[in-house]
């Protein structure tokens, strides 16, 4: 290099010769890298170090790479005039750095190969190094795919498990198979691996493995996975595959058959449901027995196809009775059996004696007893008609009976240990009896030529009828347990003076009851004390107003006779003074109600005209 300058290169060589103790040689070094690695499509860096004694400069720089018949092709001539490029398939993707390092950018597999950099230095001779360009891809993540027919255990020949495959690596990579997380190892416990090796036309590998491993029972929860192994920048590297379970095939060991709900709490109405649950796989073929005296009655036609379930509806005490499931492998046409007992819980025979059975008269007694029949303990409850708790066990007294006492009276049977299961049982106690009136309107007090209802309410059984002994239009209806009629009339003389009877009637009896209609005194005494009110009023008005006429005239407001008396028509009044005038023509006799102060009696003169005025 003109004026003996130490290129780049020159000063990492010198570097490197330091670090390999070579600083006294007396002849041309050079140094790369064994090995530079880059992964496909990337930008590979080659550095040439080298080291020239005194100083001195290079005369050339030529790089070359290998090609397939281990010929040297070269890439660059570079010399302290210029740099010349060959014409090469890497024309387009080389660069040098300026410390003459070689970049191919793009790197494809193809490029996996040997770059050679040959350094000229005059009388210090040629040298040469070489470096190892290795292109990696990685691999894409496995794909395991398991054996989708499934494996039964009793294959004589070591089945499938599964299949991985791993795309588009450089170079090849190989693949490992796991159970369970343990690596599976060829030709150990009758393991085969069988793996392939495809190059495709990127240059890129396909690489694929089958697993063949024996397969028991046990392994229906095994999970299997494959990895891919490769190298990258001197380190071992891999890629793990989903987790997969294969379908085992395996004949039933174990049969369970359950009623649900249990059946020691089944009832009598309820729906029962029989499970038949197998530990085989795929799951057995199922049938349904029960068992009627000696026989077994197929119900295989009452359940749910292939599925182990019987679902019997609003079952009774008939379906008491032993059940059975039995379940046949096709695979080894193994059948297994499984028993269970249906106890259904039911009450039945509910039943209400009356005693005394005959009829019943108002304060009789009677005795109440219920009766049940039921494989469980039983408890009894009373309740009248509005569901009122009366009383509890199997019998219930009932003393002093009246029409009032309520007639229907409920025995509810239950079954504590079941809950749920419970009948009722209803009797009716029937009172006979006369009539009795339990309310009349007496007295009433009306008006003469008034129109009134009178009331008449009576009880009894059988139903009675109600007549009255006046004639008017009558209304009857049922008032609870009552009879009640209403009679509307016209107040008259006689009906005043007479009253009304209201007569009650069944076979057994006749009542009777008056009632009276006396004349509102009230009504009346009412009336004429408004009117007497209203006079005494008006008295008093009148004399309020004289007495407050004669103060005004005391004190001048009012003067007397025809002196004081102004018309307000004439011409010199003025307009805004307002003239009233009072005139009165009463009686002297009335005048007498108005005194003055000292009480004495006004002149009947004084009081025929007044005029007051208004102007002061």
């Amino acid at each position: 290099m003109a004026g003996g300058r130490r290129p780049a290169g020159l000063a990492l060589g010198w570097g490197c010769c330091l670090l390999l103790c070579c600083a006294a040689a007396s002849r041309l070094e050079i140094s790369m890298p064994a090995m530079v690695e880059v992964e496909m499509g990337g930008t590979a860096r080659i550095e040439c170090n080298f080291y020239i004694p005194e100083n001195a400069s290079y005369t050339y720089i030529d790089w070359f790479y290998m090609d397939r018949s281990n010929k040297q092709v070269r890439l660059y001539h570079i010399t302290g005039s210029g740099v010349v490029e060959d014409d090469t398939d890497y024309k387009k993707r080389l660069s040098l750095g300026e410390d003459k390092a070689l970049s191919i950018s793009a790197v494809t597999v193809q490029d996996a190969r040997t770059f050679m950099c040959q350094v000229g230095a005059g009388s210090y001779g040629v040298g040469e190094s070489s470096t190892e360009l290795s292109v990696y891809k990685v691999p894409e993540t496995p794909e395991i795919e398991p054996n989708s027919a499934g494996i039964s255990v009793h294959n004589s020949e070591i089945p499938e498990i599964a299949k991985c495959v791993s795309k588009n690596s450089f170079p090849a990579p190989n693949i490992t198979w796991h159970k369970n997380g343990e690596q599976l190892h060829n030709q150990e416990n009758n393991v085969t691996i069988l793996s392939t090796v495809t190059r495709e036309s990127s240059g890129l590998y396909t690489v694929s493995s089958t697993l063949y491993a024996p397969a028991t029972r046990e392994d229906r929860h095994s999970r299997y996975h494959c990895a891919v192994h490769y190298w990258l920048r001197g380190q071992r590297r891999h890629r793990d595959s989903q987790r997969v379970k294969v379908n085992i095939f395996y004949s039933t060991k174990h049969l369970k058959l359950q009623v649900m709900p249990s059946s020691t709490l089944v009832k009598e109405g309820d729906n029962v449901t029989l499970v038949c649950e197998a530990d085989g796989n795929p799951l057995p073929v199922f049938s349904f027995f029960k068992k009627n005296m000696s026989e077994w009655q197929d119900l295989t036609s009452l359940a749910e196809p292939d599925s182990g379930v019987l679902k019997l509806h609003d079952v009774d005490k008939s379906n008491n009775g032993t059940y059975r499931c039995q379940s046949l492998d096709l695979d080894d046409l193994s059948q297994i059996e499984e028993d269970v007992d249906l106890v259904v819980n039911y009450i039945e025979g509910v039943r209400v004696k009356m005693e005394p059975s005959s009829t019943l008269r108002e304060g009789d007694s009677v005795m109440l007893s219920c009766d049940a029949h039921s494989p469980v303990g039983l408890k009894y409850q009373w309740r009248d008609e509005k569901g009122r708790k009366l009383g509890e066990g199997n019998q219930l007294f009932l003393s002093n009976l009246t029409f009032e006492t309520s007639n229907t009276f409920s025995c509810k049977v239950m079954a504590p240990s079941v809950p749920g299961l419970e009948q009722s049982k209803e009797v009716f106690v029937a009172v006979e009896g006369k009539p009795r009136i339990v309310a009349i309107s007496s007295p009433l007090y009306v008006r003469q030529d008034e129109v009134v209802n009178l009331t008449c309410k009576a009880i009894a059984v059988p139903r009675p009828t109600v007549q009255w002994s006046i004639n008017g239009t009558a209304h009857e209806y049922m008032d609870n347990q009552h009879i009640a009629s209403n009679l509307t009339v016209r107040v008259s003389q006689d009906l005043l003076q007479a009253g009304a009877m209201c007569r009650v009637s069944n076979k057994l009896g006749v009542s009777e009851k008056h009632i009276q209609l006396v004349v509102d005194q009230k009504s009346t005494a009412e009336s004429q004390g408004v009117i007497i009110v209203a006079i005494i009023v008006a008295i008093l008005v009148v004399a309020v107003l004289g007495a407050v006429i004669y103060f005004l005239h005391k004190k001048g407001k009012i003067p007397c006779g025809r002196a004081g008396k102004q018309d307000i028509t004439k011409p010199e009044a003025r307009k805004d003074k307002i003239v009233v005038e009072v005139k009165s023509d009463k009686l002297s006799e009335e005048a007498g109600l108005l005194q003055g102060a000292n009480g004495e009696k006004r002149p009947a003169a004084d009081q025929s005209e007044k005029y007051i005025d208004l102007r002061n």
